[in-house]
């Protein structure tokens, strides 16, 4: 008794006490009495007894007495013999008999502990049968029926609720649940007797059809036949509690997890939609009963989509749920719960008639002009129901939508692009159109036009594919009016207003008649909008496709004026660099098409004069140095110029592509880079440059540049190259520069003239510090950026340079290919397959000068240079090859690793025809296989399956190399022997994968 006591105490201080080293210590104690064998006897002597002491009578202790025999049962059942086992369970028998009048809570937890020991019992012998056997004398005793009840609920739950008992394998759980099965009868029984003594009270009835969901969860009426359902004693008797208010949530899961899992009752409920309108909807409408309301709508919906077939026959069941159905989505809650669970019931039946083939054609239209008044009507409702409601405050200073309403319409957008095919465009774009927007007494209701926008730009896909277009005067005069508004008055629900406004003009720009009329309107409209956050997104994504569809129009001086006006003000702004990339291409575009070269170039100025004096203001000496005392002053600064940079970069990138060639590209670009380079140039020796941000805003407008320019930056190639090879060897963490050096090469690469500094480059990168220190797979991983930059910048110079250049490369590559080959073994995916693409991109080089019959002396020099590199690299190459097909992460490099294999090959097939036998050949790259699984440490790789692997991969290496050769496959992997060598490599790394951590 006295450690009986010591528990009740301990549970008392952990839930009351009012110091927390107290709990603490209760708790601790409580944990480690769980662990111990006398929580078996003291656990069930609490739930068992009757005790007089009033700490051992307390719900809390009882309550945790049968949370220990559950967990004890998970965790330690194993350790019960048989007769244990027994005795407990008629322990929990008959303690689920003491508390059959309550606490309910105390009463689900001894049964679940019951049940978890029935899951646990399974190498006794039939454990479900003794205990329908127990429960069976247990329901022969007073009260003993509600015991068994709440035994009989939760027996089933026991089998999908793995989240507490990861001991009991899923075969398990599958045993249970058929051994459960087979007392169905035994249950059924059970359950129409409770029913045929009078169900008494409300709650009783509600214990009842718990029960039954249960068992209908767990498949208990999958052996009944369909036709026998509908008149059997159960359904009826769910069906009956669907009209009382207690029963009634109850009811309805039990009816929606029957129609889930029985074919034939779709059937039988849908010939009941009358009653159930007539009995229960109509009353629950009249009332504003949502409870009601909402569970019919869950149970029609699900109806629907159990027999869409059903429903698409329209005959008068089908029509009266559709209108059912249609009255729920209209009802007007204070939230979308009720409407949004219809949705997938209207998106099945859509889909299933705009599905329909093309030979069904005349029955899809009879179809849909049986279901239009229905989806006409429809849409009506979801105008309605998809307005923003009374609970939001339209003079606030809060935008957000009801999550409920986000959550809606967006699950709502697939059912309206449905409709729209379903009753086509012009059907549908007529009922938004149906009233007026702006009526003459200038009353506007602004929800209904937030709503009405929501829904056309929704649908914008379609109408513009259809190509039917509708009177956009309307969105002319929203503009006019929403423009006319102060900023004090655009806060609140208008700035929901004026998002949906531009999302509209950006989906349908290409609608917009782009008069002089239109353009400035609009042009302030987008100006005004990017201002509001909320709104910013929407304008600079509709600002830019209004500027693609209006270029022609645009060059009134009054309108660029206010172009170049946005532009100045966006250092003020602080958009997110997504949004100030679309204002600033959208400006740019425009810039463009402008036929005045003169006028262009001083437009531009002005755009990019803000940018160039943030810069500036950065690389004054003077200035800037005296700033980094200030450092949020200082870091405020860098932050300034890398945006000022990000908006040159972007001109850049709009003058590459949208600079007419009429207006002579070059020399505009040229203009431009008279004033960005010098800039550019003080501010990569500045020390800023040390921020990484910085660094990468200015490699990306760097790049943007380049490309844009082409020829004209040649000039600037040397001081160029030389600035950001030597920033990178001062910050390796910078890899941004790499990435820059290789746009460089890639466009400039065919320029003999500058071979010798794209070599000279690639060195300084291939010696610095930080591509060295990359010896291991472990230091590859810690950088992956590092070598994915530098092995594609490899890449590009071996697919770009001169034969003259690369010939003279040989000692780089030489020890670049083996860090190629290093970093392939990297867990990190992208490193890794970067590595194998530059080993790729060299050996795919190799093999195109060797197969130069007449090579001239350059192509000979090269060929001399890739035997002499692949004959002094290619045994660590293969070694990593085989290290990369370990693990885990093997499968994803299967591909690349067979292609290498195939290109070894193929190199050692053609110089088995030249004076190149001696330095590459089939036998040394048999001795390479040999040697790197050799290597391999000795619980890799079972006794003798080196000597079976090498003759097979050396078989499947020589037919991939013969279909790389083959005229007519010159292509990776595409042949049979190229498919047979990747097959053998992925039998390897599936079978090697679980045995590196």
């Amino acid at each position: 008794m006295e450690l009986h006591i010591k528990v009740a105490q301990a549970v008392h201080v952990l839930n009351h006490d009012s110091q927390s080293c107290n709990r603490v210590a209760a708790n601790q104690w409580l944990v480690q009495f769980q662990q111990s064998d006398a929580a078996w006897e003291i656990a069930t002597s609490i739930l068992t007894s009757h005790h007089h002491h009033p700490f051992l009578s307390d719900y809390e202790v009882e309550f945790f007495a049968a949370q220990i025999l559950k967990r004890k049962i998970q965790n330690e059942c194993h350790n019960l013999q048989g007769g244990a086992k027994d005795a407990l369970l008629n322990a929990l028998l008959v303690a689920a008999k003491r508390f059959t009048p309550g606490p309910p809570q105390l009463l689900t937890q001894i049964c679940l502990a019951l049940s978890t020991l029935i899951l646990h019992a399974a190498e006794d012998g039939k454990p479900i049968e003794k205990l329908f056997y127990s429960l069976q004398n247990l329901q022969s005793q007073d009260n003993g029926n509600a015991a068994v009840l709440e035994m009989l609920t939760v027996l089933p739950e026991i089998i999908e609720d793995q989240n507490g008992d990861f001991s009991v394998s899923s075969a398990r759980r599958k045993e249970y649940g058929q051994e459960l099965l087979a007392q169905t009868p035994t249950v059924l029984e059970f359950l129409m007797q409770q029913i045929g003594e009078g169900v008494g009270s409300h709650d009783r009835s509600r214990k009842i059809l718990r029960c039954l969901l249960s068992w209908v969860r767990a498949g208990c009426f999958c052996e009944i036949p369909p036709g026998f359902l509908p008149a059997h004693p159960l359904f009826n008797f769910v069906f009956s509690s669907l009209q009382v208010a207690s029963s009634f949530e109850l009811a309805v899961e039990v009816l929606v997890e029957l129609v889930s899992r029985h074919e034939g009752l779709p059937q039988v409920l849908l010939c009941r939609i009358g009653f159930l309108k007539e009995a229960l909807l109509f009353p629950a409408l009249k009332s504003g009963d949502k409870k009601v309301i909402g569970g019919l709508a869950s149970l029609m919906s699900e109806i629907g989509q159990a027999a869409p077939f059903l429903i698409v026959e329209a005959n008068t069941e089908a029509l009266e749920l559709g209108h059912a159905l249609l009255s729920c989505a209209a009802f007007p809650s204070e939230d979308w719960e009720i409407v949004d669970s219809t949705l997938q019931f209207w998106c099945s039946l859509s889909g299933h008639i705009i599905a329909l083939e093309v030979e069904n054609a005349e029955y899809k239209k009879k179809l849909q002009e049986r279901f239009s008044p229905i989806f006409s009507a429809l849409v009506d409702a979801l105008l309605f129901r998809v307005q923003v409601n009374d609970t939001f405050d339209e003079n606030g200073r809060t935008i957000e939508l009801p999550s409920g309403l986000e959550q809606f319409r967006m699950n709502l957008v697939e059912l309206l692009v449905d409709i729209c095919q379903l009753l086509g465009p012009a059907l549908f774009i007529q009922k938004i159109f149906l009233r007026d927007w702006i009526p003459t007494s200038m009353h506007i209701s602004w929800r209904e036009v937030e709503a009405k926008l929501f829904v056309l730009n929704a649908v914008s896909e379609v109408v513009l594919k259809e190509e039917h277009p509708f009177d956009i005067s309307v969105i002319m005069d929203l503009v006019m009016i929403l423009s006319s508004k102060s900023s004090e008055d655009l806060r609140g629900f208008m700035c929901l207003v004026y998002k949906a406004l531009a999302d509209v003009i950006g989906s349908y720009a290409k609608w917009i008649p782009t008069s002089q009329t239109n353009t400035r309107p609009l042009i302030l409209f987008f100006a005004a909008g990017i201002t509001q956050p909320f709104c910013s997104s929407a304008c600079a994504f509709g600002f830019r496709k209004f500027c693609e569809e209006a270029a022609a129009v645009m060059h009134e001086p009054s309108n660029l004026e206010i172009l170049i006006w946005i532009g100045e003000g966006l250092e003020d702004r602080k958009l997110p660099l997504e949004e100030e990339n679309e204002v600033v291409g959208a400006i740019s575009l425009i810039l463009c098409t402008v036929s005045d070269k003169m006028l262009m170039h001083n437009m531009f100025a002005r755009l990019l004069s803000p940018s160039y004096a943030t810069v500036g203001k950065l690389i004054n000496e003077d200035h800037g140095h005296a700033l980094r005392h200030n450092p949020s002053i200082y870091t405020h600064l860098v932050t300034t110029a890398g945006r000022g940079l990000n908006r040159i970069g972007t001109v850049f990138s709009y003058l590459a592509s949208h600079l007419s060639v009429d207006l002579g590209p070059d020399e505009s670009i040229f203009v431009l880079l008279e004033a960005f380079w010098p800039m550019l140039e003080k501010l990569l020796i500045s020390d800023h440059i040390e921020s990484g941000s910085l660094s990468t805003a200015v490699c990306r407008a760097l790049t943007l540049a380049i490309q844009a320019s082409g020829h004209n930056f040649g000039p600037l190639l040397p001081q160029v190259l030389d600035s950001i090879s030597a920033n990178f060897l001062k910050f390796s963490s910078h890899e941004c520069y790499m990435r820059t050096a290789s746009v460089i090469v890639e466009e400039f690469g065919c320029k003999e003239e500058y071979g010798s500094l794209f070599m000279s480059t690639f060195e300084r990168f291939t010696c610095s510090p930080s591509v060295m220190a990359l010896t291991s797979s472990y230091i590859c991983d810690q950088e992956p950026d590092l070598v994915e930059a530098y092995t594609n910048f490899a890449s590009v110079y071996v697919r770009s340079c001169p034969k003259e250049i690369l010939a003279a490369s040989g000692s780089l590559f030489e020890v670049s290919l083996p860090k190629a080959g290093i970093s392939c073994t990297a867990l990190h995916r992208g490193a890794a397959l970067s590595a194998m693409s530059y080993m790729n991109c060299f050996l795919e080089m190799s093999i195109g000068v060797l197969v130069e019959a007449d090579a001239s002396i350059p192509g000979r020099s090269v060929q001399d240079m890739v035997m002499r590199v692949i004959s002094i690299c290619g045994e660590g190459l293969i070694s990593n090859l085989v290290y990369a097909l370990l693990g885990v992460s093997a499968m994803s490099r299967v591909h690349k690793c067979a292609t290498i294999l195939q290109q070894l090959g193929a190199m050692c097939s053609l110089s088995e025809r030249r004076e190149w036998k001696g330095v590459v050949c089939w036998e040394m790259l048999q001795r390479w296989l040999y040697s790197a699984l050799h290597t391999l440490p000795g619980e890799y790789l079972k006794a003798g399956e080196v000597e079976c692997l090498v003759p097979n991969w050396m078989k499947g290496v020589a037919a991939a190399a013969s279909d790389r050769l083959d005229m007519e496959m010159n292509s990776h992997m595409r042949g049979k022997g190229g498919r047979h060598l990747k097959r053998l490599l992925r039998d390897f790394a599936n079978n090697h994968r679980n045995l590196t951590s």
